[in-house]
């Protein structure tokens, strides 16, 4: 059999194997091994075993447990809903304002957390049932928890580039500073998106009333102002520590988690139930990645034993006769295609070990092409039929939010999101600027 057949056969009995409903890393991580023993025999076995020495020495992998952790201390403790308190009053009196307050909270809750789950549940469960009572449409609220939640993979602390990152071989450090400005700039958009649709209609978002206003006093806004200044102090000032040079990216890992726990103690709600959910849910999220990037580094190192990925390149210039770009928008779009079925995870295991060294034979850069791989996950995080965003927002959602104004909300931050994709595409400095600036000191 060629190296080619047995690259299409691995490739098949890994979706077939996903198809069962079998966990990501079991289908992939099984698959692996099966074939290195095929074709290597008792050689084959240290690849699985090799992987797993690669991963237990990637020092930048400290930062997923600590960064999760930091998130969930900030969400179980209660710190996070201070900062929607402080956004809800202060943003209040705009015509859209608190959907605005809404885009800015995922951001801050993307930059403790780096899930996107974490910002849907706080968007669900605190700010979606407040902008349905203040008579916010609901079909464009739900696009705005949505779209603002999966800011998440992409605003550092992202754990998708950390699995990019590991996969990929390159520096968590970059990748991280890389998703800074498309991250802010995207959130940018859906502000002037939301501002602009609710100058239009103001019925969409209408403003608080005066009467509302007047019987929140001075000093109560000053005093939410402080509560919520303190989650947003916690990651300013371990992102300042990094890029004034002063601690490394695992150090300011750690000064963040010890800050949001010092953080709840001094505001009396760190006891022993906000501590056992906080460190169940980073146990739980911790291994999950680790045993995901396990597999993914076994499968890829049996594919470039293979040589599928000059197979593939072959095939794509030679056959089709396809220029780089174009190579590079196909690619693109069967994300987004993957993404109606699968999780950014289970896609980035899938295509990994074929689309990364495909895009650095073809002179691309592999931390700008990681920032453009994480845009469209989330644009196929809210792509019907099985959009992870969708089933997400319905399961939190109240009973009169439907699952066809789910898929009807979705449609014009799509939009905003692609443009956002060609935009980097085109100006790749949007994301390459900043780990250039700062690595260059």
């Amino acid at each position: 059999m060629s190296y080619e057949m047995i690259a299409l056969l691995m490739f098949s009995t890994m979706m077939l194997m996903l198809l069962t409903g079998k966990r990501v890393f079991g289908a992939i991580g099984f698959v692996a091994v099966v074939f290195a023993l095929g074709m290597w025999g008792d050689g084959g076995s240290e690849m699985a075993f090799s992987a797993a020495m690669k991963l237990m020495k990637w020092y930048p992998l400290l930062t997923l447990p600590l960064f999760v952790y930091m998130g969930y201390m900030l969400s179980e403790s209660g710190l996070a809903d201070d900062l929607y308190r402080m956004f809800h009053v202060w943003m209040g009196p705009v015509r859209g304002g608190l959907a605005i307050g809404t885009i800015v909270l995922m951001v801050a809750v993307s930059a403790m957390n780096g899930l996107s789950v974490a910002g849907m549940a706080i968007g669900a469960s605190i700010a979606l049932p407040e902008l349905l009572r203040r008579g916010y449409d609901k079909v464009m609220v739900t696009g705005v928890i949505q779209a603002g939640s999966s800011l998440g993979i992409l605003v550092p602390p992202s754990v998708v580039l950390v699995l990019y990152g590991m996969i990929a071989r390159q520096p968590v450090g970059q990748l991280w500073l890389a998703g800074v400005f498309p991250g802010l700039m995207m959130a940018g958009m859906f502000i002037l998106y939301i501002a602009v649709r609710c100058w239009i209609q103001p019925d969409m978002g209408p403003a608080l009333s005066k009467e509302e206003r007047a019987e929140i006093t001075l000093s109560e806004k000053i005093g939410l102002l402080k509560a919520g200044v303190v989650p947003l102090f916690i990651f300013f000032s371990m992102t300042g520590l990094f890029l004034m040079g002063i601690t490394s990216l695992v150090e300011s890992s750690a000064v963040g988690a010890l800050a949001a726990t010092l953080a709840a103690l001094a505001k009396r709600r760190l006891n022993r139930s906000v501590m056992e959910e906080t460190l169940r849910k980073t146990l739980s999220i911790s291994c999950m990645f680790m045993w995901i990037i396990l597999a993914a580094l076994a499968f890829g190192a049996v594919f470039d034993g293979l040589g599928a990925v000059k197979a593939i390149e072959g095939f794509f210039v030679d056959k089709l006769g396809l220029g780089p770009w174009q190579i590079l928008i196909m690619m693109q779009i069967s994300f987004i295609l993957m993404g109606m079925f699968l999780d950014d995870t289970a896609m980035l295991v899938i295509v990994a070990p074929l689309y990364v060294p495909l895009v650095g034979a073809l002179g691309f850069d592999l931390v700008w092409y990681g920032v453009l791989y994480t845009i469209t996950c989330q644009i196929a995080y809210m792509t019907p039929p099985f959009g992870y965003n969708l089933f997400l927002m319905r399961a939190m959602a109240p009973p009169e939010v439907t699952l066809k104004d789910i898929y009807k909300s979705i449609t014009p931050f799509v939009i905003i999101m692609a443009i956002a994709l060609g935009v980097v595409m085109v100006f790749p400095q949007i994301a390459l600027w900043l780990p250039e600036w700062h690595y260059a000191r």
